[in-house]
């Protein structure tokens, strides 16, 4: 199968950049998968895991918690808010983020129709990992 280069940039660090024959991504709009010779475009990213696939399977899940994809035929590039591992997501991190996410929703219900839609994101990302969270 045909493969892509596929790199995954947060903040702190590149976390990924290597040869993959598909990714699943997690788009605004739903679920992605990129195969190579996709058709160019640039996707906002929601709260959400990416699935890297390389010999017929998955081998490596990350949670990103927002960002933008750069798709092109021949190169993925993620650049995300916060991008961590699946092994590393924490269920009691996960359910303190849900919580503040929670509390900021209800005091935004007042204010700008902005930060009620950042507030929302916010929110709907930390469930995304409440959801994904696999480790205590």
């Amino acid at each position: 199968m045909a493969s892509f280069q596929l790199e995954l940039v947060s903040p702190e660090k590149l976390l990924l950049s290597r040869a993959v024959e598909m990714a699943v991504i997690p788009a605004a709009e739903g679920e992605m998968g990129v195969l190579a010779g996709h058709a160019p475009m640039i996707v906002a990213l929601r709260g959400g895991v990416i699935s890297v696939r390389e010999g017929g399977q998955v081998t490596e899940q990350l949670f990103v918690a927002g960002g933008f994809a750069e798709v092109a035929p021949d190169r993925v590039t993620i650049l995300a808010e916060e991008a961590t591992p699946l092994a590393n997501l924490s269920k009691s991190e996960a359910q303190l983020r849900l919580k503040e996410a929670e509390e900021a929703m209800a005091a935004a219900a007042n204010e700008t129709l902005e930060k009620r839609e950042a507030a929302m994101a916010r929110m709907l990302s930390a469930r995304a990992m409440m959801d994904a969270a696999t480790a205590p």
